[in-house]
């Protein structure tokens, strides 16, 4: 039995416990299941979450049938290894998983685990059999990937049938690879003695053969500790997407994951369905740099070097995860279906993340003989490495005071993709360019908001001032960007909201509150909520900027309104605070903005891609005869080239580096090669370039002088 007692202040959780001794010598410390250690863990977990939680969720029937959809519908996503008849018998626990949480009883979660492994041994007599046969790659029929209007198998004939078709698409994709590598070497050798088709459809059927193989012999390495864990895990999604629960091997990968030595592709990948999902790229990262990876891009196949490309669809995401990670300098090659629905291969060279590239750079913009600076923040840091100090605010700090020294006349901070990061460095940048004040509120559940000020005198800068943000920035991100919105600062410009994170997480340690002598893992927490100075959250909402443009994500499902179960939306008191009065002219150039992008053809064009990225990513049919099935590949390829001319743009800015910088590029090559991508890029970039039209337009009052700190 638990002896408990909770602190509340800060949510610092303590509860001490005391087991029954007979219990602790009753647990077997070893592999086999340990159903009092996993009744132990529900326990421990629960109470956290329901007494520690910012916002606990009542452990009620909406719960029970929360965990009930997603737990059948992780372990089955496309329906081809329950039967309606399990589903029917399943659906007898659907409101009674609660009743069970609560009583420490996890009997509904050992029946579908024990049916899921006995459909998933059985499964394999289905895909052995329907590729013991050549493929019919030509009768017409489509295939839905619309899964949840799919009904669950009603018998053996009915699942075969299922299974066919969901094979079938593997095939023709390992087909259609195949066919496109034979006609790259022609192109490359015109000598070349291309493989003739019958050749190809066998390759491909053994192939796809090896991969289901492969893809079992994996499956069948999962044991019943880690089905609990993301039986787990659907439990503490049900309070909001930021909450999980981290089994042992989880948090070990984790820890190591944030040690600051990253080596691999540098992305954050996440399970969508039976794909793995590009969630995030890692500044300083080799997807990042390459550019040819993209946040919702889903991964379908991986290969080493020149070696053969494995499927990854319906892997474990774990699993995925160590085909795609690697040794520095070696080659990754990916075969993606990009979120304009084609299916491209890329390739990577894995290497530990550039931890410079993370860090504040900034460039100097040319335009009619005026001078302005672009700061890039790729996220708020703040690091201490053996000798080396970092930390976001003083490296603003210097960036400012360079630019400055260049003469500039406006300054422009690049907060997109930055996924937050401190806190404290996000109110002390919010310093720089606001004479103290209240930045940001933080509440802690049942407490009164704290208000966080900057407490220093003076300003680094009083001209001026834009903000690029896009949906990827978020949590500290939106911190900044808020205030100086709601100080008057800044013209935010960016797309129609931010990422919209404004809650803070932090991890406990399950067994701190158990006397338990395995390792029980550990669960992250939402406990606290961010609120704006003008009292609004930025949960959820973001930050919606004064000037909002057309992105590429604009109408995708990228942000946190989009998760599951987010948390809500609420507004609190405002802080006290005075709005800032330097410029003579914002409303108006605010309107301007507005009224330029509406009429700009490039936005257009941009605003038009996001449409059709959107409406390809309804696209739930796909053509199973081949010739159909490379038809419609090839139109989504001839469709993408009208929007060629986004990525041809060039705005004929010119860009260059600071002084310092020049002296260090002379000495360095590598950073000269760095800064000539990046100077490209921006002059490719239509956001900086309207930045720099509305830092052009505003004008500051004669009473406002640049001040010094």
């Amino acid at each position: 039995m638990f002896i408990i007692s909770f602190m509340k202040r800060n949510y610092k959780i303590l509860i001490p416990v005391v087991l029954i001794a007979g219990l602790l010598l009753s647990f077997n410390f070893n592999n086999q299941p340990n159903p009092e250690k996993d009744r132990t863990i529900l326990q421990v977990l629960t109470y956290i979450l329901t007494e520690g939680h910012y916002q606990p969720k009542a452990i009620d029937d909406q719960f029970s049938e929360g965990i009930y959809k997603d737990f059948i519908e992780y372990l089955d996503p496309s329906k081809h290894y329950f039967f309606q008849s399990d589903i029917q018998e399943f659906e007898k626990s659907k409101t009674k998983i609660d009743n069970q949480i609560l009583a420490n009883d996890l009997t509904f979660f050992y029946l579908v685990y024990d049916r899921y492994t006995q459909r998933l041994e059985e499964s394999k007599a289905y895909y052995k059999e329907i590729l013991s046969k050549p493929i019919d790659i030509n009768t017409p029929e489509i295939y839905s990937v619309d899964y949840e209007t799919k009904s669950f198998p009603n018998s053996k004939k009915d699942m075969s049938a299922a299974w066919g078709k969901q094979l079938k698409l593997r095939y023709l994709g390992t087909l259609y690879d195949k066919e496109m590598a034979e006609e790259d070497k022609y192109k490359a050798d015109s000598t070349y003695q291309k493989k003739d088709f019958a050749a190809l459809e066998k390759e491909s059927l053994d192939k796809t053969k090896e991969n289901m193989d492969e893809l079992y012999v994996r499956l069948n390495e999962l044991d019943q500790d880690d089905y609990y864990a993301i039986f787990l895990n659907i439990l503490t999604a049900q309070f909001e997407p930021h909450t999980s629960y981290f089994d042992p091997k989880v948090k070990k990968l984790f820890d190591i994951s944030m040690s600051g030595k990253l080596e691999g592709i540098g992305a954050r990948l996440q399970k969508d369905g039976e794909y793995t999902k590009v969630f995030e790229l890692i500044s300083g990262g080799p997807a990042w740099r390459s550019g040819a990876l993209e946040v919702g891009d889903l991964i379908l196949k991986v290969a080493q070097g020149d070696g053969e490309p494995l499927d990854i669809v319906g892997m474990r995401l774990d699993d995925a995860i160590e085909f795609i990670k690697g040794k520095k300098g070696t080659e990754v090659r990916l075969t993606l279906k990009k979120v304009d629905g084609t299916i491209q291969t890329i390739s990577l060279i894995r290497d530990i993340v550039e931890i410079e590239e993370t860090f504040v750079k900034s460039s100097i913009i040319l335009k009619d003989g005026q001078k302005y600076g672009l700061i890039n923040l790729p996220k708020f840091y703040f690091d201490m490495d053996g000798q080396n100090f970092h930390n976001s605010t003083t490296d603003m700090e210097k960036e400012l005071e360079r630019l400055k020294n260049e003469d500039v006349v406006g300054i422009m901070v690049d907060l997109r993709d930055n996924g937050g990061g401190s806190l404290k460095t996000a109110i002390e940048i919010s310093g720089l360019f606001i004479d103290r004040g209240p930045m940001v509120q933080v509440k802690f559940r049942g407490e009164r908001p704290q208000i966080k000020e900057d407490d220093k005198v003076g300003t680094l800068w009083n001209g001026p001032l834009v903000i690029l943000v896009n949906e990827l920035s978020a949590s500290a991100s939106e911190i900044f960007a808020a205030a100086m919105q709601d100080y008057n600062r800044a013209v935010i410009i960016g797309s129609k909201q931010t990422y919209g994170k404004g809650t803070v997480q932090n991890f406990y340690e399950l067994n701190d509150y158990a006397n338990y002598k395995e390792d029980l893992g550990s669960v992250k927490m939402t406990i606290q909520k961010f609120y704006r100075i003008n009292g609004g959250s930025t949960q959820l909402k973001g930050v919606v900027p004064d000037i909002i443009v057309p992105t590429r994500y604009s109408y995708l499902d990228i942000a946190e309104r989009d998760e599951k179960y987010p948390m809500e939306w609420d507004k609190i008191a405002p802080a006290m605070y005075v709005k800032w009065n330097g410029y003579e002219n914002f409303d108006q150039v605010v309107t301007e903005g507005k009224e330029r992008v509406k009429k700009d053809p490039n936005f257009q064009l941009i605003d038009q891609n996001a449409l059709w990225l959107s409406e390809n990513q309804k696209e739930n049919n796909i053509p199973l005869s081949y010739k159909a099935y490379k038809a419609d590949i090839q139109k989504n390829i001839d469709e993408a080239k009208k929007f060629d001319p986004i990525n041809d743009y060039k705005s004929g800015l010119e860009f260059y580096s600071a002084a310092y910088e020049k002296v260090l590029i002379t000495k360095d090559t590598l950073l000269a090669k760095k800064r000539e991508i990046w100077h490209k890029e921006l002059n490719q970039d239509v956001y900086v370039e309207e930045g720099v039209k509305v830092l052009q337009a505003l004008k500051i009052k004669a009473s406002i002088s640049l001040a010094k700190k």
